[in-house]
């Protein structure tokens, strides 16, 4: 499991550190990719980027060892891992195994799009509930309550409408 610690900082689209390189253009939302740190403060080591892989472009990003983490594909037909791997179409999650990171080739003739967290294991007990993540039972109760009550976080649950946005 990854969780991030809460601590609310504000980051605008134009904050968004940005690396173009090789056919690649990884968006740093949190920890760092090819030489560039997101200003992200996160109390638990982090990472999350949002990665554009041109065709035939190649990538190789540092997990260290004994962290949890995933892609997740939002379009194309990745490979990860070798290069004899199969692709891994839109809408699928690959779960990074142990080791010094991850290779991803885009073999494909049209562009690739996926995402990667991950971060260091905090080893706690989990219990999940619908939507809810939590560390207890009594937790779980209490978030539930909590939107059903529009209160701690969910005052604006009621009338949120969800926009997604595209960063092309």
């Amino acid at each position: 499991m990854i969780r991030i610690e809460p601590s609310y900082q504000e980051l605008q689209e134009k904050d968004v550190v940005k690396v173009e390189k090789d056919g690649l253009r990884v968006s740093v939302i949190a920890g760092d990719c090819l030489g560039i740190k997101s200003p992200i403060y996160t109390r638990t080591p982090t990472t999350y980027l949002d990665v554009i892989m041109q065709p035939g472009a190649l990538f190789h990003q540092p997990i260290p060892e004994g962290w949890n983490a995933f892609a997740y594909i939002l379009e194309g037909t990745p490979t990860f891992g070798t290069v004899n791997t199969p692709a891994i179409s839109a809408h699928h999650t690959v779960q990074l195994g142990p080791g010094d990171g991850i290779s991803m080739w885009n073999k494909s003739d049209s562009v690739s799009r996926f995402v990667i967290f991950g971060g260091q294991p905090l080893h706690e007990p989990i219990v999940q509930h619908g939507p809810f993540v939590m560390n207890t039972w009594e937790e779980i109760e209490q978030a539930i309550y909590d939107f059903q009550h529009a209160q701690n976080g969910f005052e604006k649950a009621a009338s949120w409408i969800s926009d997604p946005v595209t960063y092309v």
